[in-house]
């Protein structure tokens, strides 16, 4: 028997940005209010996230230019980490760097080898505003870092050489989603 509700069993499913959008490139706001509508925004990106069969989701990514993430997301030993962190902040990203297949729902469809460190250390509040702290290895780390970087307005590309981001951004320019979007610029 479950306790308590599902994330995201009382939200809606929102559309999500897309890259070059201009919400997903410049850094979001400190959350101020916590209350009803930050707990609908949560629930909301829970929705979309699940909708969209993702393990992570920035609220800059359903054009909400908030510092609020939520995740589902297994670690490398398969256990399961469930959870939202509002005004998140990156207090370590360490451990060896490691090269491994990374892709986001503002990018459907496409992935790239993506560099991230092995461990992260997130600090941050719940909907509530009581302090949450979050440690992660392996693939969890890696989507700790890639959320924390949507807020700071940093998209995975930015993360890769040269050669691999502009075999991306060739690829997003004709993605269909990409049609008319000028991701040139983010090159």
């Amino acid at each position: 028997m479950r306790h308590g509700s599902i994330p995201g069993s009382s939200g809606r499913v929102r559309p999500l940005t897309l890259l070059g959008d201009p919400v997903l490139h410049g850094p979001c706001e400190d959350v101020t209010e916590f209350g009803p509508e930050l707990s609908a925004l949560i629930d909301d990106m829970f929705a979309t996230m699940y909708a969209a069969e993702g393990v992570g989701l920035a609220a800059n990514q359903v054009g909400v230019p908030q510092r609020v993430f939520v995740y589902d997301c297994p670690d490398d030993e398969d256990r399961r980490h469930l959870g939202h962190v509002v005004n998140p902040r990156l207090i370590a990203a360490d451990g060896d760097t490691v090269r491994g297949p990374e892709g986001c729902l503002s990018l459907p469809g496409l992935e790239a080898q993506t560099p991230r460190f092995d461990r992260a250390l997130i600090e941050g509040v719940d909907r509530h505003g009581a302090p949450v702290r979050i440690e992660g290895t392996g693939w969890f780390a890696r989507c700790l870092q890639h959320e924390c970087d949507h807020l700071e307005g940093t998209v995975y590309p930015s993360r890769l050489g040269n050669w691999r981001r502009a075999r991306l951004l060739r690829a997003a320019r004709r993605a269909p989603w990409g049609a008319g979007v000028d991701v040139r610029a983010l090159g």
